[in-house]
């Protein structure tokens, strides 16, 4: 198989290529990258005005496989992170059972070789049952093939226990990838402790409920030489932290959903009772809970600090938290409804229309973020397109401008606050190890 891509902006942060050259693509790996190709390829592809980028890799997924198949499955997430530019994603372990042993590992691995569009990566739990009790087997799924340790959906409380898996995966050379949260400061908040807040009646998540934990998880992995990894920074202060924590060379990186610097609290809307015409069911929501995520949306002053982050490199990469729920699930009050909201078919356009089109980023950078530095902190010979390497590839429409539609995502979850938003830039195709399995 055979493809060319004629006239694209080459970017390739791995080796600083920024150009317009045509692409040759032949038996899964790129063979060249040269101005005005003339050769017969099996496809062509007309990438003229386009961006062509090593393929997005999401760090932080939920695909919800095994056990909540009702909300994603690994084929319908791999659809969506084909139709968002994603090649490789991170799948997160808080499923039905826990990702905690590495025949867990081997059946979603297996899944995704026979059914996925694109690669995915298991990450293996910290503790059995994510129960913060007993560590899991990690070096078990390490030898199944988990790239990193995580406790998502929350924090391993037990600092003492954290830091003995932190040692494990610093041995086995493998990142820890922190949900920082401090459970015994929530104390039942949905929303960002704010005035906002206060206007509907919420109660609210404080910044600290995050912040304390950073702090607390970067001391550790100073203190065993571990490769932390901190997910989905929401607050200013984890920006101020992080950038502590690179100055005092300590193994710390970070990443920025593109909710948390797009959106703030502000954002969120009260919905009044009502009903559902077409499922004839009761709406009982008091605020829109398609803004209900964990960490919760912030304020105008997190946000500029985020941005500025990931301006400045503090922050190094650009990740979903996709988390697809249920209909019904989400068709209930803030205080009823789960956290989270899905992310894959609209990252990149986000990231494009936030950042690269008001300045904070260049589209290098954006490759960066989304690409080259995930496959960096988690040891994999991606987010590379020279010749030789794999052709992972997105090919990236920057003056496409269009309608964030819910109707169209190949994702099942279509738990979105993004519904009926404007952006710029859209991916026209993705190519996972030289086959097209999306184009626009």
């Amino acid at each position: 198989m055979t493809i060319l891509i004629k006239n694209g902006r080459v970017i390739n942060p791995a080796t600083q290529m920024d150009a317009v050259a045509d692409v040759w693509v032949e038996n899964g790996k790129v063979e060249r990258i040269e101005k005005d190709i003339k050769a017969k390829a099996d496809q062509e592809i007309d990438a003229k005005d386009c961006f062509v980028m090593p393929g997005f890799i999401d760090m932080h997924v939920h695909l919800r496989d095994p056990g909540y198949e009702q909300k994603e499955t690994v084929e319908t997430g791999c659809r969506a992170a084909a139709h968002g530019g994603f090649t490789t994603i991170l799948a997160m372990p808080n499923t039905n059972p826990v990702v905690d042993n590495p025949d867990v590992v081997n059946y979603v691995h297996h899944k995704a070789r026979t059914m996925g569009a694109v690669n995915v990566l298991q990450v293996g739990a910290v503790t059995k049952g994510q129960e913060g009790v007993e560590l899991s087997d990690i070096e078990g799924m390490v030898k199944a093939g988990i790239p990193a340790i995580s406790e998502d959906g929350k924090s391993v409380m037990n600092a003492e226990l954290y830091q003995r898996a932190m040692k494990m995966a610093a041995k086995l050379g493998i990142a820890v990838l922190a949900h920082c949260e401090d459970k015994n400061l929530v104390n039942g908040g949905v929303v960002n402790q704010d005035v906002h807040a206060a206007e509907l009646g919420l109660k609210g998540i404080s910044n600290t409920v995050e912040d304390v934990i950073i702090a607390r998880d970067i001391m550790l992995s100073k203190d065993v030489g571990a490769r932390l990894h901190l997910c989905h920074c929401s607050t200013a202060g984890s920006v101020k932290m992080v950038k502590y924590a690179k100055e005092e060379q300590i193994a710390v990186t970070a990443e920025v959903c593109p909710h948390h610097f797009t959106l703030t609290s502000d954002d969120i809307h009260k919905i009044e009772p009502t009903m559902d015409a077409e499922r004839k069911v009761a709406i009982e929501a008091d605020a829109d809970t398609n803004f209900k995520m964990n960490p919760p949306l912030r304020t105008k002053e997190d946000v500029q600090a985020l941005k500025e982050g990931l301006r400045d490199d503090i922050m190094d990469v650009i990740a979903t938290d996709h988390a697809p729920h249920t209909f019904d699930e989400k068709n209930t009050t803030m205080k009823k409804a789960p956290f989270g909201i899905v992310g894959l078919e609209t990252a990149a356009s986000l990231t494009y229309t936030e950042l690269v089109e008001q300045g904070y980023l260049t589209p290098m950078q954006m490759a960066e973020k989304m690409s080259y530095n995930p496959a960096k902190i988690i040891g994999i010979d991606k987010g590379n397109i020279e010749p030789g390497k794999v052709a992972d590839i997105v090919i990236f429409d920057p003056n496409k401008k269009y309608t964030v539609d819910k109707n169209t995502f190949q994702s099942k979850g279509k738990n979105t606050p993004f519904h009926g938003r404007q952006v710029t830039g859209k991916v026209r195709a993705t190519i996972v190890d030289g086959q097209v399995v999306y184009q626009e």
